[in-house]
């Protein structure tokens, strides 16, 4: 999935690992939500990550099996942990009991790190989604492993859901020679929204909760044996202990948090200045209540974000350029006259392999109750395709070994959603006035035609739910195909509309299948007038005509 590199206390040090893997994650509950059902979200952001739809079928193993545990980013061999007697199906990141997880990397203490672990990151989510009927015994069989095996990674914030509840739980090492993990889960409120994005966020822990607060023996202690904590124990910050804040961590990551939060709670806005890199100000909370509920679209939308209406816009300063792009290549820092600045870094970023909103809902069957919406690519120009939990196969277009990231498949839907998204990079305000449309237009029709789809499924269940999984299969399957096969139609059409800087008029005033509509003659648009200004206090005496 993600390559882990460990973030250290310096900002030059946190933005180059930022640069290279950063994710996001959103948590809603399920009385935060417009429908009951739980959700949360991910943005699985590399810039080697190949989007692809993961699957493991149920299955039996003998007694006494053995499991080879591979380091999720490298494959290189961890070691071996004992097998159970039977695993679940597994859909991306999402199980057939309606089991979610997800994760973000906060790296924290490099000290921290064991590399003489078995349990890396990825392997702890995939093998505890093949385990577990519910978030909490997710928890349990997570840290377990870590106790047993030893854990490989750096800091993680993971999101563990289920039908029912949302947890974010935070884990870090303890350091070469001293096997296992602390760590901390929190339960979101069922009335709250979370999120996390690659800096630890869990600071006082009710320890007297125990219903709604999970924690190692040690987690205080540890701290305390490091010479991390002198305080008492009800003072004690998971976050400030073991990730202490900094520019880059609040600048590049709780910002994102900031975002999310800011869109359904007016008064976030008292945190700009701790977001921006003052780490002196008073932290955000873990969730907040939202004023009003969220759909599943609400939530996709939130992973397209690039602080849109705030003073960080991304489209506001000179970096968008004349088409207004909301991103910024990387490094993610530069320096000018000996002085270094930042660029901003959206939940939306260009070097997304996958993003999900995994929706669980506890009035339906299991296998007609999870939905894995599944794109990829960047978020901002991504297609959620709705993939039930109980699916059999994956679809082609995100089948494992359709292409590589060094191999191009034009039945791949990783690499059509690139092709189409590094056309509007170029002239990005022009083209995505062509690319929403079609991208609501098969969003929508999934949210329109999924209560009939689940009426079908839940009564066919009944009867027959070998039958009602292979309806879903196929309805999965035949929607995320076709969905690609459309944008590589929306890529031709582009393509066509825009060659060579030119803009050709839509006669049709639609995009249709059968054809682009658009005029043979083009118009040639140049560019705004803030943009003519700055070539003209340039190159102004150069080009000016006499």
């Amino acid at each position: 999935m993600m390559k882990k590199w460990i973030l250290i206390a310096a900002s030059a040090a946190l933005f180059t690992s930022l640069e290279s893997e950063a994710c996001t994650g959103l948590l809603v509950g399920k009385k935060a939500s417009t429908d009951g059902s739980v959700m949360i979200s991910y943005a699985a952001d590399s810039h080697t990550l190949y989007g692809e739809l993961y699957r493991w079928p149920a299955a039996t193993w003998p007694k006494g099996s053995m499991l080879q545990v591979n380091e999720w980013d490298t494959g290189k061999p961890l070691g071996q942990i004992p097998q159970v007697e039977q695993t679940y199906s597994v859909v991306g990141n999402m199980n057939e009991h309606q089991v979610a997880i997800t994760e973000s990397t906060f790296g924290g203490r490099p000290e921290l790190v064991d590399t003489t672990g078995i349990m890396d990151y990825g392997s702890l989510i995939y093998i505890a989604l093949q385990r577990s009927k519910s978030a909490r015994e997710a928890i349990k069989v997570m840290t377990d492993l870590v106790q047993e095996h030893g854990y490989y990674s750096s800091g993680e914030s993971f999101s563990i859901a289920d039908k029912n509840e949302a947890w974010i739980m935070e884990m870090i090492g303890k350091g070469v020679g001293n096997k296992g993990a602390v760590w901390v889960a929190i339960r979101i409120p069922d009335d709250c929204i979370a999120a996390h994005a690659n800096q630890s966020r869990i600071q006082q822990i009710p320890f007297g909760d125990k219903e709604n607060c999970l924690y190692s023996p040690d987690v205080v202690s540890f701290a305390r044996e490091k010479g991390y904590f002198k305080g008492k124990d009800k003072d004690f910050s998971f976050a400030k202990t073991y990730c202490p804040y900094e520019f880059g961590a609040l600048r590049g990551c709780e910002a994102r948090v900031w975002s999310f939060f800011r869109k359904y709670d007016k008064s976030m806005d008292k945190y700009a200045d701790f977001i921006k890199g003052d780490p002196s100000k008073e932290p955000m909370p873990l969730y907040i209540k939202p004023d009003r509920l969220l759909s599943v679209q609400d939530v996709q939308n939130a992973m397209r974000d690039h602080f849109e209406g705030t003073d960080l816009d991304m489209t506001k300063d000179a970096g968008a350029g004349p088409y207004k792009v909301p991103y910024r290549w990387r490094p993610m820092t530069f320096e000018v006259d000996g002085q270094e600045y930042t660029n901003e870094r959206a939940i939306a970023t260009q070097q997304t392999g996958f993003v999900i909103v995994p929706q669980m809902r506890n009035w339906l069957p299991d296998a007609v109750g999870g939905v894995l919406w599944f794109g990829v690519d960047d978020a901002d120009m991504a297609v959620f395709t709705p993939i039930y939990c109980s699916v059999t196969e994956s679809p082609e277009c995100y089948r494992v070994g359709n292409g590589d990231m060094m191999n191009f498949s034009w039945t791949s839907a990783f690499w059509i959603h690139n092709w189409v998204a590094n056309m509007a990079y170029g002239k990005y305000s022009y083209m995505i006035k062509d690319i929403r449309p079609v991208q609501q237009e098969l969003e929508n029709s999934y949210q329109e035609v999924l209560p009939a789809i689940d009426a079908a499924a839940a009564k066919l269940y009944e009867k027959n739910p070998a039958e009602a999984i292979r309806f879903l299969t196929w309805f999965s399957t035949s929607n995320a195909d076709a969905a690609t096969a459309r944008w590589k139609k929306l890529g031709e059409y582009l393509l066509v509309k825009y060659m060579d800087g030119n803009v050709k008029r839509e006669e049709c005033g639609r995009f249709k299948q059968n054809g682009y509509g658009l005029s043979a003659s083009p118009e040639f648009p140049g560019y705004d007038e803030n943009y003519y200004r700055s070539i003209v206090k340039s190159a102004g005496e150069r080009l000016k005509v006499k």
